[in-house]
């Protein structure tokens, strides 16, 4: 009986063992996958926003993009939303767009977000988190500069200041 229950003990530890090592090198390796590069070309994308129209990021060539991935439940996403909506009106007649993609969430709650602090530039809904995926977005928020040219100036994860927005329009200003 005791030997019965060491083997399975054993059997169990190894399985989780296994389990823990899989995981482990999964998230290791996705990294170097998926991480879109500074220099390279942006992965070409469809999303439809708020009104259901739609927008290929290929469209944009000609001027600078200012990509955010955010969501209505990141404090820091929130906190950010201002100083880029102040800085789009500053730089948007100067070939700077701003295409905010919000990651996984109903149209209902991204709306009510957006009306309740008054965002003015392109909100898209990637609802089924495939642009997040191609470019390799794991934290909130996250931000891509992208030049005239279509390729990757930047990448930025973590809470933008508004001094730090406006110089990375300025980098993607055409």
């Amino acid at each position: 009986m005791k030997k019965q229950r060491l083997v399975w003990r054993t059997v169990i530890l190894l399985v989780l063992g296994a389990a823990v090592a899989y995981t482990l090198y999964a998230n290791l390796t996705k990294d170097d996958k998926q991480k879109v590069e500074e220099g390279k070309e942006a992965p070409d994308f469809v999303l439809v926003d708020m009104d259901g129209k739609k927008h290929q990021l290929s469209d944009y060539k000609g001027q600078g993009v200012f990509l955010n991935f955010w969501g209505t439940y990141c404090k820091p996403c929130e906190d950010e939303m201002p100083y880029i909506n102040n800085q789009y009106h500053q730089y948007k007649d100067q070939g700077v767009q701003v295409l905010a993609v919000n990651v996984t969430e109903s149209k209902l709650a991204v709306s009510k977000f957006s009306d309740r602090h008054k965002l003015d530039f392109t909100i898209l809904l990637d609802g089924d988190g495939q642009v997040q995926e191609a470019y390799g977005v794991n934290f909130l928020p996250a931000t891509f500069l992208i030049d005239k040219d279509g390729k990757v100036v930047k990448y930025h994860t973590g809470q933008l200041t508004e001094n730090t927005v406006r110089e990375f329009m300025e980098k993607i200003k055409p």
